[in-house]
C-alpha cells in the first residue's frame, strides 16, 4: 500500500512541474520549409514558446518582464498576453482560452490548441494546428498573394508581387499619400503577411503593412523617399502585379532622407495620468482621476489608429501604476515624436471649471504651482523618490534647458490644442499654462499635460462621467495632433 501511495505522490509531483515536450513541427506550404516551435507541457495539452512564435511568424514583439507580458504585432494587429492568464486581447478585442498561461522566466507558453484556433479566425486565416499530429500548418494555398522581391534602381524601385491568378484591371487601385505611404488595393486578394513582411524592402521602403479585409486587401508600403511618380500592370507569365515607384535622382537626397527620419511624426506617446495605486484626484461622485484620463486616452489612441498611420505608444493601457520618469523614458525608447499627458484637475474652489494645457516651465501663477505640485505628490508612492529635484529652482531652469529645442513646437502644440477643445467642449478655456511637471522631464520631444476639467466641480465631473463628452474631448485632441502633424510637415518639405 505505501508503495503505491509513494508511486502516485511521484506522479503528481512530475505532474505538476514543467517538463520538455517534444516540439511542434511547423510547415511552410510556400516553399515546403520546415522548422520546429519549442513547447513545455504541464499536465494535459501542449503549451508552446510566444517568443519562439514571434520568430516562426517574423513578427516584431514587445516584452515587459515586469508586468509579465508580451505583445505580438502581427501585420496590423496587436495580440497581447499575459503570464498565468487565460485571456488573449487580439487589438480591442478579448478572447479566453480554457487554460491560463505559464510563466517560463520572462517567457510565456500558451496552451496551442486553443490559441492557435483563435489567431486562425481573427489574424491569420491561413494558419491551423493540427493537435495529433502536433503540426503548426502555415498554408499559403488558400492565398493568393503569396510573396514579394524589391528590385533597385537608380531612380526608384520595382515591388514585384507573385499571384496565384490574375485580377480583372478594375480590382486594382493605387495612390501616394502625401504622409510618405504607398497604398495598393487589390480586391479579391488575400495576401500571406507572414511570407510578405520577411521580405527584402530595399533602400525606398521602409516597412509594409497589411490589412487584410473580407473582400479585398490593402498593403501600405511607407516610403523612405519621396516619390515622383508610381504605376502598375500585371504579367501573366510570371503571374504578378508589377509596382514601379520613381524616386527623384538628387545631391541632397541623403541629406533630405536624414531630415525626414528625424522629425517625421509617426510615433505619438500617450500618457495617461496616475494609475493603479495612485488614483489621482476623487470626485464628490467617486469619479477617479486615472479611470477618466485611461479611458480619454484609449479614445483618443483609437482614433489614431484608425484614421492616420500614426503608431500609437501607451505608457499605460491598463490600470497599474507607473513610476513618473518612467514615462517619458518610455516615450524615447519608442522614438516617440510627441508625448501628451493626459490628467484632470482639482481645486479647493469647487466652482472653478474649465480645461488648460501646461507647458515644462517655471510656474508664474500661484494656481499653475498648486496644480503642479498636485500632480507630482505621486512620488511619494514610489519607492525611491530621490530620483526627483526639487521643481521650484536651478533644477526645473537645467531641465527646461535641456528641453528648449522642443519649446517652440510644444507651445505651437498647446494652443492648437486649446483651440480645438474650446471649438468642441462646453467649459470654459483656461488657456495654455507653465509649470514643474516631473512627468514632462526629459522627453525628448514635443510634450504638454492638458488638464480636462475639473474634477472638483460638480457640473464637470458629471459632463466627465458621460462617455459621449469623454469622446467629445477625444476628437478635439485627435484634430489637435493632426494639425500639428499637418503643420510640422509642412515646415519640413519647405525644406
Amino acid at each position: 500500500m505505501k508503495k503505491v501511495i509513494l508511486n502516485l505522490l511521484i506522479i503528481f509531483l512530475l505532474g505538476s512541474v514543467l517538463l520538455p515536450a517534444a516540439p511542434i513541427r511547423v510547415l511552410y506550404r510556400a516553399d515546403m520549409r520546415q522548422d520546429k516551435l519549442k513547447t513545455l507541457e504541464r499536465g494535459p495539452g501542449t503549451y508552446f514558446s510566444t517568443i519562439d512564435l514571434a520568430r516562426i511568424l517574423s513578427c516584431r514583439y514587445y516584452l515587459n518582464p515586469e508586468r509579465q507580458k508580451i505583445v505580438l504585432y502581427l501585420t496590423n494587429h496587436r495580440v497581447k498576453i499575459s503570464a498565468q492568464s487565460s485571456y488573449v486581447i487580439i487589438d480591442d478585442q478579448v478572447f479566453q482560452m480554457p487554460t491560463p498561461t505559464k510563466l517560463v522566466g520572462d517567457d510565456i507558453y500558451i496552451p496551442a490548441e486553443t490559441f492557435f484556433a483563435i489567431l486562425n479566425r481573427v489574424v491569420i486565416p491561413g494558419l491551423t494546428y493540427n493537435t495529433g499530429r502536433q503540426l503548426l500548418d502555415i498554408d499559403v494555398v488558400s492565398y493568393n498573394i503569396v510573396s514579394m522581391t524589391v528590385e533597385e534602381k537608380t531612380n526608384g524601385s520595382i515591388i514585384r508581387l507573385q499571384t496565384k491568378n490574375r485580377f480583372p484591371e478594375g480590382n486594382l487601385s493605387s495612390f501616394v499619400h502625401d504622409n510618405g505611404w504607398f497604398y495598393i488595393t487589390v480586391a479579391g486578394g488575400l495576401a500571406d503577411s507572414t511570407t510578405l513582411v520577411r521580405s527584402d524592402f530595399g533602400r525606398t521602403i521602409r516597412r509594409v503593412l497589411i490589412d487584410q479585409m473580407d473582400e479585398s486587401v490593402q498593403l501600405a508600403f511607407q516610403l523612405r523617399q519621396k516619390i515622383e511618380s508610381q504605376e502598375f500592370y500585371q504579367n501573366r507569365d510570371p503571374s504578378e502585379i508589377v509596382i514601379t515607384l520613381r524616386t527623384p535622382v538628387v545631391d541632397s537626397m541623403a541629406r533630405l532622407k536624414n531630415v525626414r527620419e528625424r522629425w517625421y511624426l509617426d510615433t505619438v506617446v500617450l500618457d495617461a495620468g496616475h494609475g493603479g495605486k495612485d488614483g489621482g484626484t476623487v470626485g464628490r461622485k467617486g469619479t477617479k482621476e486615472k479611470d477618466i484620463t485611461l479611458d480619454l486616452v484609449k479614445r483618443l489612441g483609437l482614433l489614431l489608429e484608425k484614421n492616420t498611420n500614426i503608431r500609437v505608444v501607451y505608457t499605460r493601457d491598463e490600470d497599474v501604476f507607473i513610476p513618473i520618469a518612467e514615462r517619458p523614458k518610455i516615450a524615447n525608447a519608442n522614438n516617440g515624436k510627441l508625448f501628451v499627458s493626459v490628467h484632470v484637475n482639482s481645486s479647493t474652489n469647487r466652482k472653478i471649471r474649465g480645461f488648460e494645457t501646461y507647458l515644462l516651465r517655471p510656474g508664474k501663477t500661484d494656481d499653475a504651482i498648486e496644480v503642479a505640485a498636485r500632480e507630482n505628490e505621486v512620488i511619494k508612492l514610489e519607492e525611491q523618490e530621490n530620483h526627483y529635484s526639487d521643481l521650484n529652482g536651478e533644477a526645473l531652469i537645467m531641465a527646461t534647458m535641456a528641453q528648449s529645442a522642443f519649446m517652440k513646437e510644444s507651445e505651437d502644440l498647446a494652443a492648437i490644442i486649446q483651440n480645438h477643445l474650446d471649438a468642441k467642449i462646453k467649459s470654459p478655456n483656461r488657456g495654455v499654462k507653465q509649470a514643474g511637471f516631473y512627468v514632462l522631464i526629459g522627453a525628448s520631444m514635443p510634450n504638454v499635460l492638458v488638464e480636462a476639467g475639473f474634477l472638483s466641480n460638480a457640473q464637470e465631473e458629471r459632463q466627465l462621467r458621460r462617455p459621449s463628452y469623454r469622446q467629445e474631448i477625444a476628437e478635439a485632441l485627435y484634430k489637435a495632433i493632426i494639425e500639428f502633424k499637418n503643420s510640422r510637415e509642412t515646415e519640413l518639405a519647405k525644406g
